[in-house]
């Protein structure tokens, strides 16, 4: 009786399920068109490589329409589609394009948070295809040239010889290291470039590996901007060790790892020119009192960034969650203030330069100290004796407690809910709550409450002399 092998049984009834999956029928849901068609538009479906947020802002640039100078243009930026965040659109006129250029003379996609379109082995790209008009076609992008910058971990580097760690706050839109001395090391002017990138404990460096061949010279670096025209001074190492340098947009400065600084929260750096001898930061808004009752808190300690001192003030991991909005107040705790410097949700590190004539909002990256020189004060003038100014409530309110916040040129009774008034004085039979105050002639504004729901505004006074009040359920009146 003849055999029959199972295999070829089995092959031949897979037969018909395999004809019916071919390579080419196979279809991915980035490749399912997901924008309409228009009449007389060209439609590039464009197929984003992971890692790109829905909120990146995309551009088509080439010849087509002026290359570089379309980036934040909205007439040539993409648009995410509603159901995928794979795929982005755009709609082209070619009665649009410039100088009679079409997509066949090149076309590249930019994303101006991640950069330029590369391929997989980090190099530039250049699409020709283009859809007929009313037609679509599908476009990849590989990698944004973000993802070829992003610092890699300690462990996963083998050095060559001693390295070069650099914290580059210099400014120069590229990097380059060129070594003289016992030898011209890395290659004639202007050197090597970087060899990577690394992150160690929370700092981020540029690194150049020497080579083991290079141990033991004696060498001046200059670091410079690719040889474009600009250039460091000259910086002198013996190759025996590893070096942590600072790059700033004038010098080459020693860094000390040791000194990175772990802060609480977010922070508000004061480069401080005031010439004050104190410094507090005071915060009221949503909530007032934040991290301190006035005059605010004292400096969390100081750091030195990009070559400048700032003395800082850690906020708090619990209060940075982008919620309250605060409102910061810089004073020295003994009458000298800056009211509002700047107004944000605590979801940001803030940089400020406070002089002797007010505060600004900085950026810490391109910040240069201006010269500052002392200016002489002028003498103050002498204050007039304050005056005890007492309020006298008659309490008709009915409440279970009468409270007072003030509000205007002085804060008299504090942060709310400002001071309850408890203690009771008779005057001609009538018994008063009564709160005192100093006073110099502030014109301040009254607030009745409860504390419990209840309140209303009262009275508009001026802090010069005593005052009887009635206070009524709803409103209030002077006897």
């Amino acid at each position: 009786m003849k055999k029959t092998n199972i295999l070829s049984i089995l092959f031949l009834l897979l037969l018909p399920v395999l004809a019916g999956c071919t390579k080419d029928e196979i279809i991915f849901d980035s490749e399912l068109p997901q924008f309409d068609l228009r009449p007389g538009y060209q439609l590039l479906e464009v197929i984003v490589p992971q890692g790109t947020a829905s909120s990146d802002k995309i551009y088509i640039t080439g010849p087509f329409n002026g290359g570089q100078e379309a980036v934040g243009n909205p007439m040539w930026q993409l648009e995410k589609a509603r159901d995928t965040d794979v795929k982005w659109g755009i709609y082209l006129n070619p009665a649009d394009f410039v100088d009679g250029k079409t997509l066949a003379d090149g076309y590249t996609f930019y994303n101006a948070e991640q950069g330029e379109e590369r391929s997989l082995t980090n190099t530039e790209v250049v699409h020709t295809d283009a859809p007929a008009l009313g037609g679509r076609l599908n476009v990849l992008v590989y990698r944004w040239a973000d993802y070829f910058n992003k610092p890699q971990a300690p462990d996963e580097i083998v050095h060559d010889g001693y390295v070069i760690y650099v914290v580059d706050n210099s400014g120069f839109e590229e990097l380059a290291m060129y070594a003289w001395g016992d030898a011209e090391a890395f290659g004639g002017w202007p050197g090597m470039k970087a060899t990577g990138k690394v992150e160690i404990d929370g700092v981020t460096y540029k690194y150049f590996d020497t080579g083991a061949a290079n141990e033991g010279l004696s060498l001046n670096l200059i670091f410079n901007d690719n040889g474009a025209g600009k250039q460091l001074p000259d910086f002198s190492v013996t190759l025996d060790q590893d070096f942590y340098l600072e790059l700033t947009p004038d010098m080459v400065i020693e860094y000390d790892p040791a000194a990175n600084v772990q802060h609480d929260g977010y922070a508000v750096f004061v480069a401080d020119f005031s010439g004050w001898d104190a410094l507090y930061l005071y915060m009221w808004g949503d909530i007032n009192d934040l991290n301190g009752a006035w005059p605010g808190m004292e400096p969390t300690g100081t750091q030195v960034i990009n070559g400048v001192t700032y003395t800082y003030f850690d906020l708090g991991e619990a209060n940075c969650n982008a919620g309250p909005e605060e409102h910061v107040i810089l004073n020295n705790g003994s009458g000298k203030q800056f009211d509002d410097v700047v107004v944000f949700n605590l979801d940001r590190d803030v940089y400020l330069e406070l002089t002797a004539k007010g505060a600004t909002e900085i950026d810490p990256e391109t910040y240069v100290p201006a010269d500052t020189p002392e200016q002489p004060e002028e003498p103050a003038e002498p204050e007039e004796p304050a005056t005890e100014c007492k309020l006298y409530f008659e309490d008709n309110t009915g409440w279970d407690a009468l409270y007072v916040y003030a509000w205007g040129e002085k804060e008299v009774f504090g942060g709310w809910p400002g001071e309850e008034a408890v203690a009771v004085e008779t005057v001609d039979g009538v018994n008063y709550k009564v709160l005192s105050v100093q006073g110099r002639g502030e014109s301040v504004n009254l607030i009745f409450h409860n504390n419990a729901g209840m309140q209303y505004d009262a009275l508009s006074i001026v802090l010069d002399k005593n005052y009887f009040i009635i206070a009524n359920p709803d409103n209030a009146e002077l006897k």
